[in-house]
C-alpha cells in the first residue's frame, strides 16, 4: 500500500499528527480583501474607499517605486545577515546595528521572540482590547495567555499586569499607541513593568504618528524590546517589513533562529529607499495627523458615535444605539471599507483609518445617512 492511499484511508491521521493544543486554535481574523465578502460593492464610478487596514493612503515613496522597477537582481538571495538594512534601521532609531533584527513584518519578530523564550507552561500577558497577533502567536507557540483588561477609557491596568508577572508570567505585550484604541501608554507605566524583570515588548507600530517612543531606553533596559514597522508611515504594508530593537545578546539569538532569508530583496530595497526619503514620507504622516484631527471633529458631530481620541492613524468609534456590524456591512456595499471586530469589548465599535480629505468627506456623508 502506498503512503498516499494509506493516508486517504485513515480520516483520523491528520488529527493525530496536529498538536492537540492547536486543533481548536481560533484563526486570526485579518481584514477582508475588497470584493471577497458577501454584499461587497464599489461606490459611484467604481469608487473604493479603503479605511480598514491603517495603511498609508498616500502610498510609498516615489523612490521606492523607481528602485524596485530598476532592480535587476531578484534572482539572487538577499543578505541573510541583513547588514545594510540593520545599519540603516539602527541609524533611524539611534542605536547600534547589533540592537536591530528585521523581519517579514513586526508580526514575525513577535513570533520569533516567543519561539525563543516560551517553554511549555510559560505565560504571556496582554491588555485587551489590543492587537490580536499577540494572542495568536502566543497560542501557536504554546504559551498560556493571561488577560489584564484595560479600563473603560482603554487605559492600562498596570497593577493587574504586575500581579500576573508576580504569578509567573514571562512576557508582556503593550501596544502604544494601542491598536485599535489609539491610546498611548504613559512612559512611567512601562518603566514600572520593566522593574519586574519580565520581558516587556513595546509595540510602537504607530510611533511616527504619535511621536512618543521609548526606544532610547533599550540600551539601558535589557528586558525591553521595541517593535517598529514600515507598513504604516512608510506605506510598505504589502511588502512586509518590520523590525525589533533589543539588547544585542537577544538580537543575536533571534538572528540564529530566524529563517535565513526572511526579508525578501524587494522589501529590503523598499526599506532602504524609504529611509533615504524620510522628509517626503513624514510629509504624508503630517497630512494624516492633520486629517485625523479633522476626522475626529467630524465624527463628534454624528449623534450615535463616541470617537476615542487617538494618537495613531485611525479612530475607534463606539456606536451608542446602532448595530456596528450592520453598519460595517452596509458601508462595504457602498464601497466604503471600515474595520469591525467581532470580539466582546468591541462589538459595538468600528475603527476608521485616516485617509485623504475626500475620504473623510465620503465617510461622514455615509455615516450621516444613518442618523
Amino acid at each position: 500500500m502506498s503512503v498516499r492511499s494509506g493516508a486517504k484511508g485513515d480520516p483520523e491521521l491528520l488529527k493525530r499528527l496536529v498538536r492537540r493544543d492547536l486543533q481548536a486554535l481560533p484563526t486570526y481574523q485579518p481584514i477582508k480583501a475588497a470584493g471577497t465578502a458577501e454584499g461587497d460593492a464599489a461606490g459611484p464610478g467604481g469608487r473604493i474607499i479603503k479605511l480598514d487596514g491603517n495603511e498609508n493612503v498616500y502610498g510609498c515613496s516615489p523612490k521606492v517605486r523607481e528602485a524596485l522597477a530598476s532592480f535587476d537582481r531578484y534572482h539572487i538571495y538577499p543578505d541573510a545577515q541583513q547588514q545594510r538594512l540593520r545599519r540603516a534601521l539602527a541609524a533611524y532609531v539611534g542605536v547600534e546595528p547589533d540592537y536591530v533584527v528585521a523581519g517579514s513584518g513586526s508580526d514575525e519578530i513577535v513570533d520569533l521572540l516567543l519561539r525563543l523564550v516560551i517553554e511549555p507552561g510559560d505565560a504571556i500577558v496582554i491588555a485587551p482590547p489590543t492587537f490580536g497577533i499577540y494572542v495568536f502567536s502566543g497560542q501557536v507557540t504554546g504559551a498560556t495567555v493571561v488577560e489584564a483588561p484595560r479600563d473603560a477609557a482603554y487605559r492600562l491596568d498596570t497593577p493587574a499586569i504586575v500581579e500576573a508577572i508576580e504569578a509567573g508570567a514571562k512576557v508582556v505585550f503593550i501596544d502604544s499607541p494601542n491598536n485599535p484604541t489609539g491610546i498611548v501608554t504613559p512612559p512611567e507605566e512601562i518603566e514600572r513593568l520593566l522593574e519586574t524583570g519580565a520581558l516587556v515588548v513595546l509595540d510602537e507600530a504607530y510611533y511616527e504618528f504619535s511621536g512618543t517612543t521609548l526606544a532610547e531606553l533599550v540600551p539601558q533596559r535589557e528586558n525591553l524590546v521595541v517593535l517598529r514597522t514600515l507598513s504604516k508611515w512608510a506605506g510598505l504594508a504589502g511588502l512586509r517589513l518590520g523590525y525589533g530593537v533589543m539588547a544585542p545578546e537577544l538580537a543575536a539569538r533571534l538572528m540564529r533562529i530566524k529563517p535565513p532569508y526572511n526579508v525578501n530583496a524587494a522589501a529590503e530595497i523598499a526599506a532602504l529607499e524609504s529611509l533615504e526619503d524620510i522628509d517626503y514620507l513624514m510629509g504624508t504622516v503630517r497630512s494624516l495627523v492633520t486629517e485625523r484631527e479633522r476626522l475626529f471633529q467630524r465624527l463628534q458631530g454624528i449623534s450615535y458615535l463616541e470617537p476615542t481620541p487617538s494618537e495613531a492613524n485611525f479612530i475607534l468609534c463606539n456606536l451608542t444605539d446602532r448595530d456596528a456590524k450592520r453598519l460595517h456591512q452596509e458601508l462595504r456595499g457602498q464601497g466604503i471599507y471600515l474595520r469591525y471586530f467581532d470580539t466582546p469589548r468591541l462589538q459595538s465599535c468600528i475603527r476608521i483609518s485616516v485617509g485623504k480629505p475626500e475620504d473623510t468627506d465620503a465617510v461622514i456623508e455615509a455615516l450621516q445617512d444613518w442618523e
